[in-house]
């Protein structure tokens, strides 16, 4: 999609959703009384190298106040530190995905656990593992799942998990390697209710995005109904997963509002209670004053 395809369709679903514009288009503020908080987008993905200036400039007025950017290679975690020191209302969290298990090895793990001195650095992630291809390799995989794992704790930093296929073996480690001092968040949860009971009862969040609008998301919304509201945080995983009625566009966090109004809906409590609950979550999470 080129600029202004892109622009375009932003400026509708901004519409859509309770933007407020002057006479010359310019965005004055979100109708609503509380802010979102973003916790999982890749604002340093090639997806947004036309137009990430304005669209990350734009958040702020429409109701999207803080964002964690998420590492997945060492060279997005750079680029999420960079975009957390030019914007004031952006967070980092620094991690290697596990698909990109193969980049990490002693010297590059003590780079990773350099930046966790950054000021703006909130988290490690995302970490964890993925067997939806066969490579890389799964014990690879697990072996820097665990030592990032251990990162977190000796930094004392939250983790942002991302399990697909793999729910046994991330249970297991987790149970296994993470104690009860580590917090953090299963990112774009995808499993059952009974694994969410799994993390739900030892303290963690729930991240959850667009996939919840979907038709075919029952599993999902049977997890959003069953999980207590005070552990859900919102997420995007911007560029990827738009919800409803996005669907296979671009996404961003300018789309939030849409997964807001169906987490409402299920948990049948209003939008404005669900964007409140759902912030302080993420500040909780994150350790970020809720102010």
């Amino acid at each position: 999609m080129n600029l202004e395809a892109q622009e375009q369709n932003e400026d509708e679903a901004g519409s859509a959703l309770g933007w407020n514009k002057d006479e010359a288009g310019n965005a004055i503020g979100w109708q609503n009384e509380h802010p979102i908080f973003e916790t999982h987008a890749h604002y340093d993905d090639d997806a947004f190298d036309e137009d990430r200036e304005a669209l990350l400039s734009a958040l702020p007025e429409n109701g999207i106040t803080r964002v964690v950017n998420i590492g997945s290679t060492l060279e997005a975690t750079a680029g999420s530190i960079r975009l957390a020191e030019k914007y004031p209302y952006i967070y980092a969290a620094a991690g290697v995905h596990p698909s990109e298990a193969e980049e990490l090895n002693e010297e590059t793990f003590a780079w990773l656990k350099a930046q966790l001195s950054h000021p703006k650095v909130v988290a490690v992630g995302e970490i964890g593992l993925d067997y939806y291809w066969p490579e890389p390799d799964h014990e690879l995989q697990k072996k820097w799942f665990i030592r990032q794992l251990h990162l977190a704790h000796e930094a004392k930093k939250p983790v942002v998990i991302h399990s697909r296929d793999a729910a046994e073996d991330t249970l297991s480690i987790m149970k296994a390697e993470a104690d009860e001092e580590l917090s953090g968040v299963i990112h774009c949860f995808s499993y059952s209710v009974e694994i969410a009971r799994e993390y739900l009862n030892r303290g963690y969040f729930l991240g959850i995005g667009g996939v919840l609008t979907f038709k075919n998301s029952r599993k999902l919304k049977e997890v959003a109904a069953y999980a207590p509201l005070s552990q859900i945080v919102l997420e995007t995983d911007s560029p990827y997963l738009a919800p409803v009625p996005h669907r296979g566009k671009r996404n961003c966090s300018l789309y939030l509002p849409l997964v807001v109004a169906e987490l409402a809906r299920i948990k049948g409590v209003s939008e404005e209670e669900a964007r409140r609950i759902t912030w302080e979550n993420a500040c909780r999470l994150y350790h970020l004053p809720v102010e």
